[in-house]
């Protein structure tokens, strides 16, 4: 299991700042760095490989791994697309649908796994 660096307290104060409409760097890369280490925290492993360019990347999910190399279940997203699919405000088939999430591998998903913190009223 991956240690964690960001304190729940400080990730979900950047997350509550970026969902008031913070654009601040600082509090939108807390927001996804604290939003993967919950994913990776939820789905241990090293399967899928999520990527949240320039702020963070984690790999995730129970199974066969890789050593070297692009693994081969990458999922990529902008960071406004990733904190509303962690947070449940978008819907991860919504997301694929209109592209804002680029999936490839036969176990790029993250149905089931996410929200991995709920935000739906």
């Amino acid at each position: 299991m991956a240690r964690r660096r960001i304190q729940a307290a400080d990730g979900l104060a950047a997350l509550a700042a970026v969902e008031a409409g913070s654009t601040d760097r600082t509090d939108v890369a807390t927001s996804v760095r604290f939003l993967l280490e919950e994913l990776a925290e939820l789905a241990p492993g090293k399967s899928v490989e999520v990527r949240v360019p320039p702020y963070g990347a984690v790999q995730c999910v129970g199974g066969l791994t890789h050593t070297r190399g692009t693994p081969p279940n990458v999922i990529e997203t902008d960071a406004e697309t990733w904190i509303g699919i962690a947070t449940g405000t978008l819907d991860w088939d919504e997301a694929i649908a209109s592209a804002r999430v680029l999936a490839s591998g036969s176990r790029a998903n993250l149905e089931g796994l996410i929200p991995v913190i709920s935000r739906r009223s």
